[in-house]
């Protein structure tokens, strides 16, 4: 579990720490990484592009800065990280993941609890985008899930896919798993953030999960028009995630109804109260969001007398990484909505 890798505060696990030893010796059950690029989360990519007005140069200075200080990349506004790929360096005698030295795999962990040194101060990277080329080294512990990058797709692709991979397949259990208030209609699920790329997957999941119905719900036209060409959704909706009187109004008008199980993917804060008030009594909130406030989101449900099961979605299922990059093979508008994502970035 790395807990001889934390040295402050002594007694916790590497995740909430607040700094990690990064020594690239290694110990029997660890793995080294030879980190090629970085994938900041979401939330924590938006929120240091914020605070910098846009400005590439400051926020390659603070990523650099957190890193430096931190021994990991854990934003300490967001509480968020990201992920990596990269080249095995060494591998322990008692180390169990199935990669030898040489293999290139994809961390399917966060950045917040993964020992992370770089030694090019980030040259490569201009600040302006998620994916951060770099060179340094990782460190990865024994029950750390790891991945083998698939060799007929491209690094970017790769490593955007597999950073939310836990958010198709934990939609795909909870629509297996809902009962639907309306049997007929079967189950209604409504996606916030549905243009994004956790977004789309979820979308892509819950409709082969056999949901009857589905929404996506963006805050621009030019969102919702790229989400109605992927094809992935039965509506698309233009509502601002953060109102909560016209998200839920938005949501029941494209579904008839409440949803049975709201998915919510966005990058920002205040979304919370907005699913809740979209769902249906005994339906299902999953929060995929490092943006979320749990305590916003369980006060909120107790003060609106909602009756729903909320879900923190973790980002690890079993077999979550194989889900997410089938999804994207099988599913051109799935890959056609990671690619304007990734040009735009």
């Amino acid at each position: 579990m790395g807990l001889h890798r934390v040295i402050e505060p002594v007694g916790v696990l590497p995740q909430a720490a607040w700094r990690l030893d990064t020594s690239p010796d290694i110990a029997d059950d660890e793995l080294r990484i030879r980190v090629e690029r970085l994938n900041l989360d979401a939330a924590s990519f938006r929120q240091l592009r914020d605070k910098h007005a846009g400005a590439g140069a400051a926020v390659r200075a603070e990523v650099r800065e957190i890193i430096g200080r931190r021994g990991k990349m854990h934003n300490p506004v967001t509480g968020s990280g990201g992920m990596l790929i990269g080249t095995v360096e060494a591998v322990g005698p008692a180390a169990t993941a199935p990669v030898r030295v040489g293999d290139r795999v994809a961390s399917l962990v966060s950045l917040t609890l993964t020992p992370l040194a770089v030694d090019d101060d980030l040259a490569g990277w201009d600040g302006l985008s998620e994916q951060v080329p770099c060179a340094g080294h990782a460190i990865l512990f024994g029950r750390t899930v790891v991945a083998a990058l698939p060799a007929d797709l491209p690094d970017r692709y790769a490593l955007a896919v597999l950073d939310v991979c836990g958010a198709p397949a934990l939609t795909d259990r909870v629509v297996r798993a809902q009962r639907p208030a309306d049997a007929r209609a079967g189950v209604r699920v409504a996606v916030l953030g549905g243009a994004g790329k956790s977004g789309a997957l979820a979308l892509a999941a819950a409709r082969r999960a056999g949901a009857g119905r589905t929404v996506g719900v963006v805050p621009t036209v030019a969102e919702r028009d790229r989400l109605v060409s992927a094809g992935l959704v039965s509506a698309v909706v233009v509502a601002d995630a953060r109102d909560p009187v016209a998200v839920s109004a938005a949501v029941r008008e494209a579904l008839g109804a409440a949803a049975d199980v709201t998915v919510v993917c966005v990058d920002v804060p205040g979304c919370e109260h907005g699913a809740v008030l979209a769902t249906a009594d005994a339906g299902t909130v999953v929060f995929f969001s490092m943006a979320t406030s749990f305590a916003a989101a369980a006060l909120g449900a107790e003060g609106l007398a909602a009756d729903v099961t909320m879900l923190v979605g973790n980002g690890y299922v079993p077999g979550h990484a194989r889900m997410a990059l089938d999804l994207f093979a099988a599913e051109p508008g799935v890959r056609g909505l990671f690619e304007a994502r990734l040009a735009a970035d």
